[in-house]
């Protein structure tokens, strides 16, 4: 192979390996979307009437951002609380400054995507209690129905799919994408919620928790 050959063969493999990145790309930021538009109505939907997640990752953040929730309701409660009463008019583009505030230290991990994904489903809940509606599903589509102020859960799914599976999505290629995710989640479930393993699988996540209360309370 001649050098002239050589710099086809070396365009022509940096197009393909671009093709790919960018369809790799596209497809991380579908199942980022599914993956928050799941969680977001399971969190606004009555009770019993969520459907069943549709992949094991919606399942895992389920199950660990509920697990979240539960340990730390009353920072939560008072963290969207406040939030609302900065940003209820805009409240994606408010999200997407807590996103960024959340890891402004530039160490993003699973323990803060899990508390981001708590913090916006119990923002989105408070969001659907004050304009008084039950968010259902559209028989037709699956969708969620439903409008919220300053946006819909889509709207808020959307945002954090255009964040994690556009410009951290780097990261999540380097950790496995969901599948990664769904390797820390096994961990998790693995050990007794009180051990210090769960602890410490959550302690970076307290550290995002911190962030977060002093973007809303200062």
């Amino acid at each position: 192979m001649d050098a002239t050959q050589k710099a086809v063969f070396a365009v022509a493999l940096a197009e393909d390996q671009a093709i790919q990145y960018k369809n790799m790309s596209c497809r991380l930021w579908k199942e980022t979307l599914a993956l928050s538009e799941d969680y977001l109505l399971s969190c606004t939907a009555s009770t019993g009437t969520a459907p069943p997640p549709p992949s094991e990752s919606a399942a895992a953040m389920r199950g660990l951002a509920q697990d979240m929730e539960r340990q730390h309701y009353a920072r939560f409660q008072a963290l969207a609380q406040s939030f609302l009463a900065q940003c209820e008019a805009d409240a994606c583009a408010g999200l997407r400054k807590v996103m960024e505030e959340l890891v402004g230290d530039g160490q993003l991990n699973w323990g803060r995507v899990v508390s981001l994904f708590t913090f916006t489903g119990v923002l989105a809940r408070q969001l659907q209690e004050k304009k008084g509606v039950q968010l259902g599903q559209d028989p037709g589509t699956g969708r969620a129905l439903g409008q919220v102020p300053g946006g819909s859960c889509r709207g808020l799914a959307e945002t954090i799919a255009d964040y994690l599976g556009e410009e951290k999505r780097d990261w999540l290629l380097e950790n496995g994408g969901w599948e990664g995710f769904c390797k820390f989640s096994r961990i998790a479930r693995e050990v007794n919620q009180e051990s210090s393993m769960k602890t410490a699988l959550f302690a970076a996540a307290g550290v995002g928790i911190a962030g977060l209360t002093f973007l809303l309370v200062r």
